[in-house]
């Protein structure tokens, strides 16, 4: 297995800019794992595959508004700093742009005076910066939201007309650098239709982090090394898994997230999901067997991703390499704003 294997053309006209209006408009391509057919349908239509008892699975973190500008207090260098994990009293894992020059001590003006960054940690191996923030008033996060704005991916160039197009409906604790993308084709109408019809949801929380902006480097996956994040499984989601299972519906994660966090919760020696709470650097490859996920809601993720990886590991990679060729040529829409996927 090679990088090279999790590897296409994707044109830059078809990486969507918008999210669909209203989201759950967008186009559905159907994937059934067991026979490789495909179906293309509308995402409002879920429901005509979804069962009476399944479960769906949410990741319910908010998308920060952490991206961050200043000036060094030397120099006056324009600085950048997208915030990805808090790792102290506000002191913050970060992404740093330019950030070749920011030794430790380095000082950062943000604002007029609202605070001020000290850089503390050098680079590690991932190029990110250990950063302390300062204010005046002890109050960072009220800087934060103030003066930081939501982080959209670097393929997406158009400035959102609402930051709420980025965020899930059913979002809450601001905690992470990117949305849980899968989940922002839901409606709160539509949800509401599925539990009428008896779906079932339970809320997980993955903080997504800088995995999500990056592509696989190495030629072998293997050696990749995946930053860890934070999730949490309450012990009202693991019951909800156990309940699913118990009546025969199937769990249906809502985006990798959600599925990396059911199976990062998943004990080999009670075959159930147990309510866990701490840090995965679980790296799902083809050859992994899924435990507690039985279908999935995705996007159409980067070339060479570590998203591309997991849902060939979930659907196999000939399918899912076959399938996308099958989306371009039929003129669905790519990445965070893009359209859907199911894998049944």
């Amino acid at each position: 297995m090679r990088t090279d294997d999790f590897d296409y053309d994707l044109p830059t006209g078809r990486i969507a800019q918008a999210p669909a209006d209203p989201r759950d408009s967008c186009r559905l391509l159907v994937l059934r794992r067991d026979t490789g057919a495909v179906e293309h349908r509308v995402f409002s239509e879920i429901g005509d595959y979804l069962r009476r008892g399944d479960l769906l699975v949410v990741n319910e973190t908010r998308v920060l508004p952490a991206r961050l500008r200043g000036v060094k207090e030397e120099g006056g260098a324009q600085i950048e700093f997208l915030l990805l994990r808090e790792r102290g009293a506000d002191t913050w894992e970060c992404l740093a742009r330019p950030g070749r020059r920011l030794k430790p001590g380095t000082r950062v003006a943000i604002g007029d005076g609202d605070a001020t960054a000290v850089v503390v940690g050098a680079s590690d191996e991932s190029g990110t910066r250990l950063v302390q923030f300062t204010a005046p008033d002890g109050r960072f996060l009220d800087v934060l939201h103030r003066l930081g704005e939501v982080p959209l991916p670097p393929y997406i160039t158009r400035p959102l007309e609402d930051p709420e197009e980025y965020q899930t409906v059913y979002s809450t604790d601001e905690r992470s650098a990117a949305a849980p993308t899968a989940g922002l084709h839901f409606t709160t109408a539509l949800l509401d239709e599925l539990v009428r019809e008896g779906v079932h949801i339970a809320r997980v929380e993955l903080d997504v982090g800088i995995d999500t902006f990056r592509p696989v480097s190495e030629d072998d996956p293997a050696l990749h090394h995946i930053h860890t994040e934070h999730f949490r499984v309450s012990e009202q989601a693991a019951a909800a898994v156990a309940e699913c299972r118990e009546r025969g519906g199937r769990v249906v994660a809502v985006g990798t997230t959600s599925a990396r966090s059911l199976e990062s919760a998943w004990s080999d020696g009670d075959a159930a999901v147990r309510a866990t709470e701490g840090n995965t650097s679980l790296f799902i490859l083809p050859g992994y067997r899924f435990r507690a996920v039985d279908a999935m809601i995705t996007n159409f993720h980067i070339p060479r991703s570590t998203l591309l990886m997991m849902i060939s590991a979930f659907a196999g990679r000939e399918n899912v390499m076959r399938v996308y060729g099958t989306a371009l040529a039929e003129g669905y829409r790519f990445l965070s704003f893009g359209d859907a996927m199911l894998i049944i």
